[in-house]
């Protein structure tokens, strides 16, 4: 299983953003290791663990305890997504830095 759950009670306290919190989970329950250090999910078909969607899932639990305190103003919940191209601003920065 993954360090959380996505019931409700088991959620821990410092969460900010409830949906992302579940979603992350559910990904990382998904793709958990067999006893040959090979991910269980069909979509990873035979790759190593961690795979990058349970690698993924852990991201997103992170962000989804971000601190109220380090939301940008005007955006609760934390992240401050683009609206205009559905990123948040640092990866932003680093995709039109990547770019040139």
């Amino acid at each position: 299983m993954s360090d959380a759950s996505t019931d409700r009670a088991d959620r821990p306290a410092e969460v900010t953003d409830p949906l992302l919190w579940g979603l992350a989970t559910a990904v990382a329950d998904a793709h958990q290791a067999d006893g040959e250090g090979v991910c269980v999910s069909p979509s990873c078909v035979g790759a190593a663990w961690p795979c990058a969607a349970w690698d993924s899932a852990q991201e997103g639990m992170r962000a989804a305890r971000t601190a109220t305190g380090d939301a940008p103003s005007g955006r609760p919940g934390g992240l401050g997504t683009d609206t205009s191209t559905g990123t948040v601003p640092a990866q932003r920065d680093q995709a039109v830095a990547s770019a040139a």
